[in-house]
């Protein structure tokens, strides 16, 4: 089980973002198995993508609330921070994704890309304002 981090400084910044790095492979790995999976049954890349974003969301959220922030607020309202945070997350994935394979970049390439463009807004949006 991951301990949820604790102190504060420098050190601590880098600990949680560890942490959100090394569970944001658990997340990506549900996007991306979820994705593979439309595309393979045919489905065009954004809207596979977008499925699989979804399941990446929600093993974002259980790890980010249980192991890596300290929440200050109660489930509820991180719960609401964070749809509102997945949902403005959701619409840049789409569209980075969008903008990427319409330059030439094949599928894949192009979301590796766009999961790496987004971690660290993300982190922060998570740290300063969804469990904060």
């Amino acid at each position: 089980m991951i301990g949820r981090p604790s102190g504060g400084g420098l050190a601590h910044w880098l600990h949680t973002f560890s942490l959100h790095v090394v569970t944001g492979f658990a997340a990506v790995g549900a996007h991306y198995a979820l994705m593979y999976g439309a595309l393979r049954g045919g489905m065009a890349p954004v809207p596979a993508s977008a499925i699989g974003f979804i399941a990446g969301a929600l093993t974002r959220f259980i790890f980010s609330y249980a192991h890596i922030f300290v929440p200050t607020r109660g489930l509820q309202s991180a719960g609401m921070r964070f749809v509102v945070a997945i949902t403005a997350q959701f619409v840049a994935n789409a569209a980075l994704l969008a903008a990427i394979t319409q330059s030439g970049v094949s599928v894949w390439p192009a979301q590796v890309l766009t999961t790496v463009l987004l971690t660290i807004g993300n982190y922060l949006v998570y740290r300063w304002w969804v469990f904060r």
